[in-house]
């Protein structure tokens, strides 16, 4: 994800005005849970709102996911729109960066491009339970 852009900075400004009168960490946790999205696994700007108790603030995680100051260890190619369809915007100049990331990772495809979300849609509750059973 590139430099921070004016475009970013004001996303980063109405972030914090949304997060009881103008406290920073709204982008935080968005980097936070962001960051726990497994390898092969996705999730969708309107799940993470919702994960973040904020289910009206799927474009601002948009903005998180746009102005990460983290690089790689935040994974933003794994956050998705709501259809399956990766990003226009995820990186400017290559359209094919975010489907090619999640391909590297095993993440498949439907034939129309969008991701299989019923095989790669992050569930964390069912991965919790996965582990208990493991244990």
């Amino acid at each position: 994800m590139g430099a921070v852009t004016p475009l970013a900075r004001r996303a980063r400004r109405r972030a914090m005005a949304c997060n009881g009168g103008g406290q920073p960490g709204f982008f935080d946790r968005v980097y936070v849970l962001v960051a726990r999205i497994p390898q092969g696994r996705v999730a969708t700007y309107g799940q993470i709102a919702r994960m973040l108790g904020a289910p009206r603030a799927a474009r601002i995680v948009g903005w998180a996911m746009h102005s990460n100051p983290h690089g790689s260890r935040v994974p933003c190619h794994r956050v998705i729109q709501q259809s399956g369809t990766c990003s226009p915007n995820f990186r400017v100049g290559d359209p094919g960066a975010q489907r090619r990331l999640l391909e590297r990772e095993g993440v498949r495809f439907l034939l129309d491009g969008r991701v299989d979300l019923e095989a790669h849609l992050w569930r964390p509750e069912l991965d919790a339970t996965l582990r208990r059973r493991k244990h």
